[in-house]
């Protein structure tokens, strides 16, 4: 599986109890909301981002633990939906020991964080400021978490993403021709011609 990039914000988590079923609600992501990353880049999440996603099978976790499954899209018990604000979640707690250990620990407000595991699909970057903005467009998103501390560590992927985005849209070096009437004038070869004639021209005073 591709390695997961981890985000997440400072909100709060709503907490609601309705005849007998406990609920968290709250926002895994926010749009246009920038974060600082590290200090490497600047980023946001565009409207939409999660709108092919939200209907696949996504588990609601503990701290991004894959062995602490407190939801599941597939089964119903979690809710993901877009709207002006972001990704809004809705978790319905287990009578397990994760869940109980979490309501108890969301009501004491010891954990007030949620986040999200993904992989983006869509990207663009700004690099004419500095740093350079990402703005996430589409991801696959694959978990959403409550956390004591949202996660922005992972800037590894990020920094690859922005290598490869570099790539991708630098200009292709020159290359040999064997048929110099066929090739296209370059910024390389005309100052290759300048410096030709500045050589020429030297050598024709000295003589």
């Amino acid at each position: 599986m591709t390695k997961i990039e981890k985000r997440g914000g400072t909100l709060g988590v709503e907490t609601r109890a309705e005849d007998e079923k406990r609920t968290l609600v709250g926002y895994a992501a926010v749009f246009n909301s920038d974060a600082d990353i590290g200090g490497w880049w600047t980023e946001r999440i565009a409207p939409g981002a999660f709108a092919e996603t939200i209907s696949g099978d996504v588990r609601a976790l503990v701290d991004h633990d894959m062995g602490r499954v407190i939801g599941r899209t597939k089964s119903g018990t979690l809710r993901l939906s877009e709207d002006s604000k972001g990704l809004r979640v809705e978790i319905d707690i287990p009578n397990t020991t994760d869940g109980n250990d979490l309501w108890e620990l969301v009501e004491r407000g010891d954990i007030s964080g949620m986040s999200f595991g993904f992989s983006v699909t869509k990207q663009s970057w700004d690099e004419t400021i500095d740093p350079p903005t990402r703005t996430i467009e589409a991801v696959d998103l694959f978990e959403v978490s409550a956390v004591a501390w949202p996660a922005y560590d992972d800037t590894e992927i990020g920094k690859r993403s922005l290598q490869e985005w570099r790539d991708a849209h630098q200009p292709e070096p020159d290359t040999e021709i064997t048929d110099p009437a066929a090739a296209p004038v370059t910024k390389a070869m005309l100052t290759r011609a300048r410096l030709k004639m500045d050589l020429d021209l030297k050598v024709r005073s000295t003589r």
